[in-house]
C-alpha cells in the first residue's frame, strides 16, 4: 500500500502529481515500479513535499552525490542536516551507494574514512562531515510480506478485540523458530512483570534459552530480588496478594542488602538470591542493562544512572537482535523503540492501548500490540513456547 499512501501524501500537502509510468509485479516475487512527476506551488513547497516522500522510500531517479558539511563545534550541527529514519539507509558517495551503519531514528549521518555512520547529536565532534539535505540519500522501508500470514509485523494489526490466545500461539511459534535458526531475542520489561506474578514465566524463558538480552530499570530488578528474599513485591505477599506488615520497607531492605554484598552477581553467588529473573540472567550469563531514572530508590549497583551512557549501552547491546518483546512498560518500550531499526520484529504487550499507539507515533512503525494483562499473557506464552519447542 505504499503507492496510494504516496499519492495521498502529495494531495494532503496540497501538491499535484502526474503518473508517468506504473508497472505492477505479476508474481509475488516481482517488484512493482512507479515513476511520477510531483508539482509544488514553488521550490520551497516542492522541497517540503519531496522531504516527506523521501521518508516513504521515494527517490529522485538521478543518482546525485551526497552533500556534507563539517560540524562547526562538538554537538553542533550544520544547517539543514539530514535526520535519519529507522529504515535501511544508503548514501551515494564517490559514485557508489554506501549503507549507513548503526541506523536508528532521529540521528545524523557522518562520513568517516569512506564509511557512513549513524550517530546521535551528542557524539558528533567538531569537523565531522555531516550529511545535509536529502540529495544522494536513499531509504528502503520494510516490505510487506509476499504471502498472507497471521503474523505480519505491521503497526496496528492487533487490538484487545482480536483473539489474543491465537496471537500468543503465533508469537510463541515465531520465538521458537527464530531461536532454531540462531536468531536473537531481547526482552524489555517493567516491574509489573513481578507485581502480576508473571515473574516465573519470564525467568523460565531466560532459563530455557529463549532470551538473549534483558533491558529494564531499577524497579524490575529490585522487586524481582525482593520476591526472592522476602516473598513480597511492593510489600504485597506474592502468593496471597495481601499486604504484609512492614512490607512497604522490603524494597529498601532489598536494595541495602544488594549494595552491601557488592551487586546482584555477588548476591546470587553467595546464595542470597536463589530464583527469579535476575538470578537466571546471572546463572545463564544473559547480559542485562538497567537504566536509571530520577524515581529510583538506591539504586542497585548495576543500574546505569547516566541516561546517555545507558542509551549508548542499549544501542550497542541491541546490535544483531532480531526480535524484541516489550512487556508492560511505556517509558522503556518507547526508549528502546527509538533505538531499533525498522526490520527488527517488535511486539508490545500492555493493558493500555495508548502505549502501543505512543510507540508507533514516535516512529516505531513496525511494532504490533497485544492489549492484555502481562500477568495473563506471559505464563500462557511460556507454556506455548515449551509446547512448541518440544513438539
Amino acid at each position: 500500500m505504499i503507492f496510494p499512501k504516496v499519492l495521498d501524501l502529495i494531495l494532503d500537502l496540497e501538491g499535484e502529481f502526474e503518473i508517468v509510468e506504473f508497472r505492477i509485479g505479476k508474481k509475488k516475487e516481482d517488484y512493482s515500479y512507479a515513476r511520477i512527476i510531483v508539482f509544488g506551488e514553488n521550490e520551497e513547497h516542492l522541497n517540503l513535499i519531496l522531504k516527506e516522500l523521501h521518508k516513504m522510500g521515494a527517490k529522485i531517479p538521478e543518482s546525485e552525490e551526497v552533500e556534507v558539511s563539517p560540524a562547526p563545534e562538538d554537538k553542533v550541527l550544520p544547517d539543514n542536516f539530514y535526520v535519519t529514519t529507522n529504515n535501511r539507509t544508503f548514501i551515494h558517495h564517490i559514485g557508489k551507494w554506501v549503507e549507513v551503519e548503526g541506523i536508528a531514528m532521529d540521528r545524523v549521518i557522518v562520513l568517516k574514512n569512506g564509511k557512513a555512520i549513524c550517530l546521535p547529536i551528542n557524539e558528533v565532534k567538531k569537523g565531522d562531515l555531516v550529511v545535509i539535505g536529502e540529495r544522494g540519500v536513499r531509504i528502503i522501508p520494510p516490505e510487506r510480506p509476499r504471502k498472507s500470514t497471521y503474523f505480519e509485523f505491521m503497526g496496528g494489526k492487533v487490538s484487545s478485540e482480536r483473539p489474543t490466545e491465537k496471537m500468543i500461539e503465533i508469537i510463541a511459534r515465531e520465538i521458537v523458530e527464530l531461536k532454531r535458526v540462531g536468531g536473537k531475542i531481547a526482552v524489555v520489561a517493567g516491574p509489573a512483570v513481578n507485581h502480576t506474578a508473571a515473574r516465573d514465566a519470564l525467568a523460565g524463558l531466560i532459563r530455557d534459552g529463549f532470551v538473549d538480552l534483558l533491558l529494564s530499570g531499577n524497579a524490575l530488578a529490585v522487586h524481582d530480588i525482593e520476591i526472592s528474599i522476602f516473598g513480597t513485591s511492593l510489600g504485597m505477599d506474592i502468593k496471597s496478594g495481601k499486604p504484609v506488615p512492614g512490607g512497604n520497607r522490603h524494597h529498601l531492605y532489598t536494595i541495602s542488602k544488594i549494595i552491601a554484598v557488592g551487586g546482584i552477581k555477588n548476591a546470587v553467588e553467595k546464595g542470597m538470591v536463589r530464583d527469579g529473573i535476575m538470578f537466571e540472567c546471572i546463572r545463564k550469563r544473559i547480559p542485562f542493562i538497567l537504566a536509571g531514572s530520577i524515581r529510583d530508590d538506591g539504586p542497585l549497583p548495576e543500574v546505569i544512572t547516566d541516561v546517555m551512557i545507558a542509551k549508548a549501552e542499549m544501542k550497542k547491546a541491541l546490535e544483531g537482535i532480531d526480535m524484541v518483546l516489550m512487556l508492560a512498560t511505556t517509558l522503556h518500550s518507547i526508549a528502546v523503540g527509538n533505538l531499533l531499526p525498522s526490520w527488527v520484529k517488535t511486539i508490545c504487550i500492555d493493558t493500555n492501548p495508548a502505549t502501543v499507539m505512543k510507540l508507533i507515533d514516535r516512529g516505531t512503525y513496525q511494532a504490533i500490540g497485544v492489549v492484555t494483562d502481562v500477568g495473563l499473557f506471559l505464563p500462557t506464552l511460556y507454556a506455548k513456547v515449551k509446547e512448541i519447542a518440544h513438539s
